[in-house]
């Protein structure tokens, strides 16, 4: 029986983003569903580059994966997990950005966060890439209305950011532009959930998306408390791991707080501690970057946790995260009427 046609990946950037959505894709591969990953990158020494970190990324079940022995005759006798990943052609490097791009069904772009840079690339791959192709910028903050000035077609692109390691944190924002087409929006939020992941597609564009925006409100607070001397670094860290953090794992802030208020939900949670919340909003702190906190905070946090743990940090999240998974079905079948006042 004829195999089927891999679907082709492309992925400009081999960055921490892009090496973390390279091993995303290749953990989604199946005999069903192949998937080969081209990795456009400017190094010199890429591939060697590709076989020291995406091992990192990488499952462990990725070992035994039908996609390591399918082709090469001399494929399971290496060593390395990448290299036999090479051999088989499921990954390779295209150091031409038309080569990269000419087949591509998927343009993922991972490359600096400069506006000039991310417009002339989109210009150059709209001439080299098939017109169904999809095209995906991970970009942190710079709206796709901007990127696709100097498109042909801007409806082609949208933004798909991840959170920060997109291989083990399920969230992307789909941030289309006003000229995005529908269709494009369409395919992307499938295939992303297709592989279990959640894209969430933002109604407009604004400057740094939703969840930056919320995590860099909460960090601005945090930052005010320890340069206020409220609490160190370490104190605040542990009331948010103690607290709002699985919190807000099971159910986000709005959730949270209808559940707080009981059978009257958030409006009764507002009518009980409406005050308290309109002081705590007045007194909240506006520090800025490049301010005088920047010492104390830093030197605090670098005292605190010198060089973190990425790999425990992701190897305990995915399990966190997997618990969620698991027991969420549940809690949302939950009738949520029937709670009393939560907090």
């Amino acid at each position: 029986m004829d195999q089927p046609k891999p679907l082709h990946i492309t992925l400009i950037g081999a960055g921490t983003i892009g090496l973390s959505f390279a091993a995303l894709h290749l953990s989604t591969s199946t005999s069903s569903r192949p998937i080969q990953i081209t990795i456009h990158d400017t190094r010199a020494n890429l591939e060697d580059y590709i076989c020291a970190t995406l091992p990192s990324y990488l499952p462990e079940h990725l070992n035994a994966s039908h996609i390591l022995y399918a082709h090469h005759p001399d494929s399971a006798r290496m060593k390395s997990v990448v290299d036999r990943l090479f051999a088989n052609n499921v990954l390779r490097v295209a150091r031409d950005l038309g080569d990269a791009v000419y087949d591509a069904d998927i343009i993922q772009e991972q490359g600096p966060e400069n506006l000039e840079f991310k417009a002339k690339m989109w210009k150059e791959i709209e001439d080299f890439a098939p017109p169904s192709a999809l095209l995906w910028s991970s970009t942190s903050g710079i709206p796709a209305s901007l990127q696709s000035r100097g498109m042909k077609d801007p409806g082609r692109l949208v933004v798909v950011h991840p959170y920060n390691p997109p291989h083990i944190m399920p969230l992307l924002e789909v941030v289309p532009s006003s000229a995005t087409r529908p269709e494009v929006v369409d395919r992307t939020v499938g295939f992303w959930r297709d592989i279990g992941r959640e894209p969430v597609v933002l109604k407009k564009e604004c400057m740094g998306f939703v969840a930056n925006r919320l995590a860099f409100a909460l960090f601005r607070e945090a930052i005010h408390l320890v340069n206020e001397g409220v609490a160190s670094v370490q104190d605040i860290d542990t009331v948010v791991q103690a607290s709002m953090g699985p919190r807000w794992a099971v159910a986000g802030p709005f959730k949270s707080y209808h559940a707080g208020g009981g059978q009257g939900g958030l409006q009764a949670f507002f009518s009980n501690i409406g005050g308290t919340v309109q002081e705590c909003w007045d007194d909240a702190g506006k520090v800025n970057v490049g301010g005088d906190w920047e010492e104390k905070v830093f030197k605090q946090t670098q005292e605190a946790y010198g060089v973190v743990d990425v790999g425990e940090r992701d190897r305990v999240t995915k399990k966190v995260l997997e618990a969620i998974s698991k027991d969420k079905p549940a809690y949302e079948a939950f009738d949520a009427d029937n709670v009393l006042d939560i907090g």
